[in-house]
C-alpha cells in the first residue's frame, strides 16, 4: 500500500469511492489535462486561480500555446500593459498557454490549459487543443469552471461534478449535467473531448453572486479539494485555507454593515442548511477522513 492509499479498516470499513484514474501497469504514467478559461466560465476567477495554484505548486513548465491572433477579438478582450521586474513596460496579450507538470510522489502527469475564452472559431480552437492533447498523450480531461449562484458565503462552496460519458458516469456514480441554455468554451471542449474518446469530467464551483469579484479563495479551495479527490493525490493548501478564512471574515463584516444583505445571507443560510441535512452522512464524513489520512501519510518520514 503506497502513501496515497487508505486502509478500509481505518475508515470503519467504508468502501473507497470509484476513482477517475484507473490502475496502470508498473512504470507507466497517467496524463490528465486540466483546463480552465478566464471569462464567462470563471466567476470570481476561481477556476483559473485554482489551476494557477496547482501549476505553481507542481512547478509546471510551458510546453505549448495557441496563437492569439487566430481566436481573439482584441477590442473585446483587450491586451494589458504591465511593468516587468526590470521596470520595463510590456504588453500582455490574451492567450492560451499549455504547461506540463509531474505530481510529486505519484505516477500522474498534468497538462494545464490556461487561457481566456476565445472570441472566434471555437470549433477550430478546441480541435487545436485536442491536437496538443494527443501529442502530449493525455488519458483524461478535467474541465474546471465557476458560476454565480444563490449560495451563502458562510457555508461550504458547492462543487458539482458531471460527465456526459455513460461508462464514466456509471463507474463513478456521477450524473449528466441537466443544464440547457447558452454554453461557454468549457462546454464545447467537454463535448469535443468526449467525441475524441477522452474520458472527461466537468467541475463547477458555485460562487456567491453578491461577492462575485475576484479573487474568490473559498471557491478556489473547494475546486482544489475536488481535484485532490479525483487525482487521488494530497495537496498542500494551508496558505489558501488562511486566505479563504480571511475572505469569509471580510464578507461577514461587509454583510453586517447592510441590514438587507445580512437578512438575505441568513435566508440563504437557512435554505442551504435545510437542503444539506441529508448530506451529514457517514459517507461525507468518511470522505473528509480519507483526505486527512492521505495528508497524514504524506507527512510521515
Amino acid at each position: 500500500m503506497n502513501s496515497f492509499e487508505v486502509d478500509p479498516a481505518e475508515t470503519g470499513g467504508v468502501p473507497e469511492p470509484e476513482r477517475l484514474l484507473q490502475p496502470v501497469p508498473e512504470g507507466r504514467r497517467v496524463t490528465v489535462m486540466l483546463a480552465a478559461f478566464e471569462g464567462w466560465n470563471d466567476a470570481g476567477e476561481a477556476a483559473s486561480d485554482a489551476l494557477r495554484y496547482l501549476n505553481r505548486l507542481w512547478g509546471g513548465k510551458k510546453v505549448g500555446s495557441v496563437d492569439a491572433d487566430e481566436y481573439y477579438d482584441f477590442q473585446f478582450t483587450r491586451p494589458t500593459i504591465r511593468r516587468t521586474a526590470a521596470g520595463e513596460r510590456k504588453i500582455k496579450w490574451p492567450s492560451t498557454r499549455i504547461f506540463k507538470a509531474s505530481v510529486p510522489g505519484s505516477n500522474v502527469d498534468v497538462i494545464f490549459v490556461q487561457g481566456t475564452e476565445p472570441s472566434y472559431k471555437w470549433r477550430a480552437y478546441t480541435a487545436e487543443l485536442l491536437v496538443h492533447a494527443e501529442a502530449l498523450h493525455v488519458d483524461y480531461v478535467i474541465l474546471v469552471g465557476a458560476l454565480l449562484a444563490d449560495v451563502p458565503h458562510s457555508r461550504p462552496i458547492p462543487v458539482s461534478t458531471s460527465t456526459d460519458d455513460p461508462a464514466l458516469r456509471e463507474r463513478m456514480d456521477l450524473e449528466a449535467s441537466q443544464y440547457e441554455g447558452p454554453v461557454g468554451i468549457v462546454g464545447v471542449l467537454a463535448e469535443v473531448a468526449l467525441l475524441a474518446g477522452l474520458p472527461t469530467v466537468s467541475l463547477w464551483a458555485a460562487v456567491p453572486h453578491y461577492v462575485a469579484q475576484a479573487p474568490s479563495p473559498k471557491a478556489q479551495l473547494a475546486l482544489l479539494h475536488r481535484i485532490e479527490e479525483l487525482l487521488q493525490v494530497p495537496l498542500d493548501t494551508q496558505d489558501l485555507v488562511e486566505e479563504s478564512d480571511a475572505w469569509e471574515r471580510g464578507v461577514d463584516e461587509l454583510a453586517t454593515e447592510d441590514p438587507e444583505i445580512a437578512a438575505y445571507v441568513r435566508q440563504l443560510e437557512e435554505a442551504k442548511d435545510t437542503a444539506d441535512l441529508p448530506e451529514a452522512s457517514g459517507e461525507s464524513i468518511a470522505r473528509e477522513f480519507e483526505r486527512y489520512l492521505k495528508r497524514r501519510g504524506k507527512d510521515k518520514p
